[in-house]
């Protein structure tokens, strides 16, 4: 089974977040890295938690960063 996650950058608050609607998930981290950690340890104790996620499950990660210029 595989979940799309898309992260994305949170210019206001400084904060990269995650969302996959299909697990249900929704987190977020100041380090790109400690979130893609956190998505992964959270997302499949939701899963457990539901009984939803038959082994192995892949997470597809999709990033979005927009940046303004002057």
């Amino acid at each position: 089974m595989s979940y799309i996650v898309d992260i994305n950058w949170d210019e206001e608050a400084a904060v990269w977040y995650a969302v996959c609607d299909e697990i249900p998930l929704a987190i977020e981290s100041g380090s790109f890295d400690a979130l893609i950690e956190r998505i992964k340890i959270v997302a499949r104790e939701i899963l457990d938690l539901n009984n939803d996620a038959p082994q192995p499950t892949q997470l597809c990660i999709k990033t979005t960063r927009m940046e303004k210029i002057a």
